[in-house]
């Protein structure tokens, strides 16, 4: 399994947002972490069901998103 395989989408949990290997752990949860200043080995204390591949997976799901580019075709202007 990749890292990015470890995240799923579940329609009817945690809201459909991105998780961990389909419990109920969301990417978010897991970037506000990070973000706080919590270290990976901190959260995989708290978390012990979660594993180090789960964070890298969020951090290049989050790597992923943040590349991607969405054009709205109904607002462009013709040349």
């Amino acid at each position: 399994m990749s890292e990015i395989d470890r995240i799923t989408i579940i329609p009817g949990l945690c809201g459909g947002r991105p998780t961990i290997r389909g419990i109920r752990i969301t990417v978010a949860n897991v970037l506000e972490m990070l973000a706080g200043g919590m270290t990976s080995e901190a959260i995989l204390a708290d978390f012990p069901y979660l594993e180090k591949e789960d964070i890298l997976a969020c951090l290049q799901f989050a790597a992923q998103m943040a590349s991607y580019r969405h054009y709205d075709v109904s607002k462009r202007s013709s040349a």
